[in-house]
């Protein structure tokens, strides 16, 4: 297991690298140009300068999260090409400076979809939540000032050049829907996944947050089965997922358990979370400790460990906890205490597997 950190970028991110740095165990930091527009190239002085800044730490950067898809690739427009040559060109790129993962969505539009960013919890922290039957009775630009008001930060999957033509977007995909969608999905990979091959690269499609329909569109990487449909796809090493507990685990019908133990040798990256699971289809994102939430956080390290897994593992989502002012979710403290669980769970299911040997 090899211990991973989200970071935003000098000047993008209200942790720094120096702080990561007395965390115990973490080996890399998770990274992106977040600065660029979707479909860019990613150049190659660009793409290094930002792997020597993190290297300079002492972290290795073979991790970026994510390489966003332009929505022209999701809806199948005329200029897809246009845009699916530059992803060629940015995984080249990211290949010949020595990185291994690329994780990547296929969200219409969305990204990841939170109703409220700093939701108050009985401990006296704030943490990310969601209310279904707001989201079912609300209009999308609702949400979109919920969420721009929230940070002064970049919000990946929020950029404001997308979200200046939501109006268009919606009207696009009322002729997209999941066949569709899965069809513009095989044609992307069927297209990117022999670059990233040679480019020593995998690819790794991150499941939709949360994994079920809003605001009607299309949602397709929701469950197990959505899995073997990706693998009917291409059997290409370099086609794999990223394991999010918190995102795919948000239905409670996906056990996490289950999807570890069957589909981690599929993801060279893992995000690792909990959330609590209300009865009316509400959740929240709580510690990472197993007993504050409804994923089986425990259980998922020791699938982890039964497999051997040398995988790239991120603490997700943390609590905004001790009046720290960050970027929602994605706080220094609570993201600490994540690791130092999972790295306990993780020491503790080895001494087991050791001990049963002898």
């Amino acid at each position: 297991m090899n211990i991973t950190f989200r970071w935003y970028g000098r000047g993008n991110d209200t942790v720094t690298l120096d702080q990561v740095k007395q965390i115990p165990g973490v080996k890399g930091i998770v990274w992106a140009l977040h600065q660029k527009p979707v479909g860019e190239v990613w150049e190659k002085a660009e793409i290094q300068a930002e792997i020597d800044y993190i290297q300079s730490f002492g972290f290795h950067a073979d991790v970026v999260e994510s390489v966003n898809v332009h929505e022209s690739i999701k809806l199948g427009n005329e200029d897809r090409m246009k845009y699916i040559e530059n992803y060629k060109e940015t995984i080249r790129n990211l290949g010949a400076a020595g990185v291994k993962v690329i994780c990547y969505n296929f969200m219409p539009i969305f990204d990841w979809t939170r109703t409220e960013m700093f939701h108050p919890l009985e401990d006296g922290s704030t943490a990310l939540f969601y209310e279904k039957a707001k989201v079912d009775n609300l209009d999308p630009q609702e949400l979109i000032n919920t969420v721009a008001a929230a940070s002064d930060l970049t919000l990946p999957g929020w950029e404001p050049e997308k979200l200046a033509r939501i109006s268009e977007l919606f009207e696009a995909y009322k002729h997209v829907d999941e066949e569709k969608l899965w069809e513009n999905l095989g044609i992307f990979l069927k297209e990117i996944l022999p670059v990233a091959e040679e480019s020593g690269i995998k690819m790794a499609i991150h499941p939709d947050d949360p994994p079920w329909s809003i605001f009607g569109l299309p949602r397709i990487i929701t469950g197990p089965e959505s899995y073997e449909k990706l693998i009917a796809i291409s059997d290409s090493p370099a086609n794999g997922i990223t394991m999010c507990t918190g995102s795919m685990g948000a239905n409670k019908e996906n056990d996490m358990v289950e999807i570890a133990k069957k589909y981690a040798y599929l993801a060279p990256f893992s995000h690792i979370r909990n959330v609590k699971i209300y009865e009316n289809g509400d959740f929240v994102e709580t510690s990472h400790y197993t007993q504050d939430g409804s994923i089986n956080v425990q259980g998922v390290m020791e699938q982890l460990s039964k497999q051997n897994y040398t995988g790239y593992v991120r603490p997700d989502h943390g609590r905004h906890i001790w009046g720290e002012v960050c970027r929602p979710g994605y706080g220094l403290y609570d993201r600490a205490l994540g690791i130092m669980y999972l790295l306990g769970l993780w020491d503790a299911h080895e001494a087991s597997k050791a001990g049963s040997k002898q």
